[in-house]
């Protein structure tokens, strides 16, 4: 089983990353989980403009608040995922203390647009 922790302004990308996986019927394969890097958004829900976009895409997200990630976590967990460089920096230098076995990385690393994702939490999008 691979394990994949997401780390991001809002629950959204966990939420699609799951979505995703069951539409693939590959759920089973996969533990999705989110996470925020600052204090300020521990047990925010889901935030209005984010619910708005997944709702779109008939996503649920009721019940969904956000937690923080910790060192332990980088060691749980094969994959890190950041939105931005602001993302790995809090995680690899704040949180982890250092990326040693290369497992943080950009969500657009993983698609042809390189570079960071804004924060819906900071966006009219």
């Amino acid at each position: 089983m691979t394990s994949f922790f997401y780390i991001c302004h809002s629950l959204m990308d966990k939420l699609v990353m799951k979505a995703l996986a069951r539409k693939a019927e590959l759920e089973k394969q996969f533990h999705i989980k989110s996470a925020v890097n600052s204090t300020e958004k521990i047990g925010n829900p889901v935030c209005p403009s984010a619910r708005y976009k997944l709702v779109e895409h008939g996503i649920g997200c009721g019940g969904e608040t956000a937690w923080q990630i910790t060192s332990a976590d980088y060691n749980k967990y094969d994959l890190l995922i950041g939105r931005n460089q602001a993302n790995l920096r809090n995680m690899m230098h704040r949180i982890c203390g250092g990326d040693p076995n290369g497992k943080m990385h950009l969500l657009m690393e993983f698609t042809d647009h390189l570079g960071g994702v804004a924060g819906l939490w900071y966006t009219d999008r």
